[in-house]
């Protein structure tokens, strides 16, 4: 039986975000044995061009698209959007070529809903109630931004797909049991980006060395706030305790996850983050903010702590909390690897999209280029 075709829209393979991770998990998930999955390559995270070219490229990707489209006979077209109004608004183009051409269209939205919902002075919540009723799905990463946008009236349907993860290159690692005595290992991991709350981060390390709490800070990942971030830990006297080691991918993501007790993830604002979801894979208990689709991943004092955004002080708190009671940190690591694996699986990710994209590749009506 020919598998229906569904194009699968993101940035390159290779750039440094959530929605590329997400791209690169449904091509290499169980779903390519029943949907030919198709790459669309949007955007210029991991590309190398000049402003022309990408004058021309953006210019040129919605013929481009049309092309694929009618080149491959597309059933579906997975739009993977965000909140950021350029990347939003060229996906809006892209969605309305897939309906103009017959395809059936899945909108996935991988940021925090609630940064634009009830707040009726921004532009994006209205525009998104509006536009929410062209795809065929609407696909958001938690139960409680589906609540809250059906909540404002007349929402479209709307599905929920948690993210997903590959937990078997991060349950490979065993960890031994936490040594009260050495010093807390604690990571932050992902795009060094100002709302990931790493200046926080690296303030509360100088607030626990101050309380007299042995604890050390990997830093992961590559981004613009890296520089100054660098500064500020020289400034705090830091160097021997915070360490810089670069992008981590695959294996060296692993290891390193695998050498640390608690991960420092205090955004001000997510969808689902990769990051917290290969932590707890890799039972590194979480200290997060209440975000987005985090507070549906942990539940406080179970699988991790909860502190509010922009708060060193209750940053330091939860890590002398943690380096304190270290048989609460180890009955917590065990329940952080016990979620992931049982709600959080690549397989579990591969089942729902494949639900929901046999569904509407049944009535598929494909048109053709005037």
């Amino acid at each position: 039986m020919k598998r229906p075709v569904v194009l699968v829209l993101g940035p390159s393979r290779e750039a440094i975000s959530g929605v590329s991770t997400h791209v690169g998990l449904l091509l290499d998930s169980a779903l390519a044995r029943e949907f030919r999955l198709v790459h669309f390559q949007v955007g210029s995270e991991g590309r190398e061009e000049g402003a022309v070219a990408k004058l021309w490229r953006l210019f040129a990707s919605p013929f481009q698209l049309a092309a694929a489209i009618v080149r491959s006979n597309a059933a579906l077209v997975h739009v993977n959007t965000s909140l950021d109004a350029r990347g939003y608004l060229r996906d809006l183009v892209y969605l309305a070529v897939a309906k103009l051409l017959g395809a059936r269209v899945v909108y996935q939205l991988h940021d925090n809903l609630f940064r634009v919902l009830g707040k009726p002075r921004l532009a994006f919540a209205p525009a998104l109630d509006l536009v929410a009723r062209w795809p065929d799905a609407v696909v958001l990463l938690s139960e409680r931004e589906a609540e809250a946008w059906r909540a404002r009236g007349g929402a479209p349907a709307l599905h929920v797909v948690p993210n997903g993860i590959d937990c078997a290159p991060y349950l490979r690692h065993n960890r031994a049991a936490p040594d009260p005595a050495a010093p807390l290992r604690l990571i932050c991991i992902g795009r060094l980006a100002p709302r990931k709350g790493l200046l926080e981060s690296i303030e509360a390390v100088r607030l626990v060395r101050e309380r007299g709490i042995a604890a050390h800070l990997v830093i992961a990942g590559g981004g613009p706030e890296e520089p100054r971030l660098r500064q500020r830990v020289r400034d705090s006297a830091l160097t021997r305790d915070v360490t810089f080691v670069g992008p981590a991918y695959g294996e060296h993501k692993a290891r390193l996850l695998a050498q640390a007790d608690v991960l420092l993830l205090p955004s001000y604002s997510e969808g689902l983050p990769y990051a917290l979801l290969e932590a707890m894979a890799s039972a590194v208990v979480p200290v997060v903010t209440p975000v987005g689709a985090v507070p549906e991943v942990v539940a406080a004092g179970e699988q991790g702590l909860f502190v509010e955004p922009r708060d060193a002080d209750a940053i330091a708190g939860a890590i002398a909390e943690l380096a304190r009671d270290r048989a609460s940190l180890a009955r917590m690591s065990a329940a952080c690897r016990k979620r992931a694996a049982e709600a959080y699986s690549l397989q579990r990710l591969g089942e729902d999209f494949s639900a929901l994209y046999g569904a509407l590749a049944e009535v598929r009506v494909p048109k053709t280029v005037p």
